[in-house]
């Protein structure tokens, strides 16, 4: 372990053609759009040691162009240094960002664990101490669209449900419409909850886009008749403000989450702290890797709290799997109509977060092979890349 060295990093900027799916010029957003078929933006990391060894991942999400940039920024900081010495390596990135925001932290430290589990051939599941190799999930919808064949309407977003109950899901969250219309937001919540509550837990994610704190508090109440499991980041705060939640919180009886806009495990800590969210939310990719989400997950429980872990990928699974106060594993952005665009077609062994990645009781499973389990299709990466970046 002492002897363990990074002598090379290796980013790679690379297209993926998904259908259905229309991604924004930024690489930032997704909205459904049928008969498109379009080129996203994707990227990978490789962490090479002084002894062969070769961390990777790929974050299945977009937003590869910025992530992208600010790994690079980070690499260099991290040569000659060990890889074991992990949580140096993230407070030292930390440091490194104090202007620029965290996002570049995640898939160096999640390689950076894909490297040592490896070295030890152990999962990234066992490394952590992780019990748990069946995870609950639940379906998370795309937002709303306004396409005939899509989630246009409360009835489309109830058919969906019902869709995903059959497939075996016990629990469903709806991501509403970006233009934030109350009325609409809360004909979508009673129409899913007439349809399948009492047979699936029901989350709702406005998704920072009502437009005011009454606006959130008015929807709240429609969450609150009827009995739903979380009511995620209510308004255009950007998800950020201790007290408004605090309000909200006060106010309602269905438990508010929010914590997936800010990038750092002592403000979301606050936010349980202050009694602004019921639980916090700790993301892998955007939150400091697998360490960061660890701490945050850490504090949560030392609060008596529960931590959610947003979104779906290799690395969730293995940190949820070493979570006691994590519920849910989230399979999203899911469409009635098209493939999720976060479940990429760069894997060799099947692995997929595709709506039908559950098995029969609503469960995904975590790798016990080395790392994070899976083993991605670096020729195909090749042939697809548009920049490539080395380190050294």
């Amino acid at each position: 372990m002492n002897n363990l060295k990074i002598k090379k990093i290796e980013l790679t900027l690379f297209e993926i053609v998904l259908s259905n799916i229309l991604e924004d010029r930024g690489g930032i957003g997704i909205k459904y759009l049928p008969g498109y078929k379009g080129k996203h933006i994707r990227f990978g990391i490789k962490i090479f040691d002084n002894l062969g060894n070769v961390g990777e991942y790929i974050p299945p999400r977009g937003r590869a162009k910025v992530i992208m940039s600010a790994a690079e920024a980070l690499s260099y900081y991290i040569l000659d240094q060990n890889p074991f010495f992990r949580d140096n390596i993230y407070r030292q990135l930390r440091g490194l960002t104090k202007h620029i925001g965290e996002v570049g932290i995640g898939a160096i430290d999640i390689a950076i664990y894909d490297l040592i589990c490896k070295h030890l051939n152990i999962s990234i599941s066992d490394f952590l101490g992780g019990k748990t190799k069946k995870i609950r999930a639940y379906a998370s919808t795309m937002s709303g669209d306004r396409e005939k064949s899509g989630l246009s309407s409360p009835e489309a977003y109830a058919d969906f449900a019902e869709h995903c109950y059959e497939l075996g899901y016990r629990a469903f969250k709806m991501h509403g419409w970006t233009n934030g219309d109350i009325k609409e937001e809360s004909n979508m919540i009673k129409a899913v909850a007439k349809r399948v509550g009492g047979r699936m837990k029901i989350m709702y994610d406005a998704a920072c886009h009502l437009k005011t704190l009454t606006d959130a508090l008015e929807v709240g109440k429609v969450c609150d008749e009827y009995d739903l499991y979380w009511y995620e980041d209510p308004y255009k705060d950007g998800g950020v403000s201790i007290n408004g939640n605090k309000v909200l919180s006060e106010k309602l009886s269905t438990p508010i989450l929010v914590g997936e806009h800010m990038r750092n495990f002592e403000t979301s800590t606050d936010m349980l702290v202050n009694g602004a969210s019921f639980f916090s939310r700790a993301d892998p990719d955007y939150d400091g890797g697998i360490t960061g989400s660890l701490k945050l997950a850490i504090a949560s429980e030392g609060l008596g709290a529960d931590c959610e872990v947003h979104s779906c990928g290799p690395a969730m699974r293995h940190l949820i799997s070493a979570l006691r106060n994590s519920n849910f594993y989230e399979v999203n952005l899911l469409h009635p109509n098209c493939k999720n665009a976060w479940s990429l077609p760069i894997y060799l062994d099947g692995y997929s977060d595709e709506i039908d990645c559950i098995d029969n009781n609503g469960n995904v499973t975590v790798s016990d092979r080395p790392g994070l389990g899976v083993l991605y299709d670096w020729d195909y990466i090749k042939k697809h890349t548009l920049h490539k970046v080395v380190i050294d």
